[in-house]
């Protein structure tokens, strides 16, 4: 039998491991979202979508937190001041769902606040309001090393 073992952010040596897991998790994402969208279509709110991925992260096992609170740091205080990411995978990825008619620069820039308080390298921002879902992903990087 062969040993294998199961690479986590938690457990990777490096960061070209880290990068990898990071990578591997995001098309897992992307596919359960594809899924979704294929199920749904577009035309339902952001919620309907937002529901449908949390189910479809659980059944699949990946670790998530949905609607987590993002404090933001000023000077020498925290303030929590109700921004809310989407979704937290596995405490790697930020995931922001939209149901919109286009994705503004607005959004692209509040997912990278996201990355940046939390200090993660990447996000999706996926929006479910387009007749095919890859022309919705859209990959945010912070700082993100390859």
């Amino acid at each position: 039998m062969q040993n294998t073992k199961i690479l986590t952010a938690e457990i990777a040596e490096n960061a070209e491991e880290k990068n990898l897991y990071i990578n591997s998790l995001t098309e897992k994402i992307i596919g359960l979202a594809i899924k979704v969208h294929r199920t749904l279509g577009p035309g339902f709110l952001e919620s309907v979508y937002q529901a449908a991925l949390a189910y479809e992260l659980g059944k699949a096992g990946i670790p998530f937190e949905k609607e987590m609170g993002l404090p933001v740091a000023y000077q020498d205080i925290l303030l929590e001041v109700g921004f809310r990411c989407d979704f937290l995978v596995d405490n790697q990825v930020i995931v922001e769902c939209k149901a919109v008619k286009e994705v503004t620069p607005l959004d692209h820039a509040q997912l990278l606040n996201y990355l940046k308080i939390t200090n993660l390298q990447l996000g999706l921002l996926i929006n479910f309001n387009v007749r095919i879902l890859k022309d919705g992903i859209k990959r945010i990087v912070n700082n993100y090393s390859e």
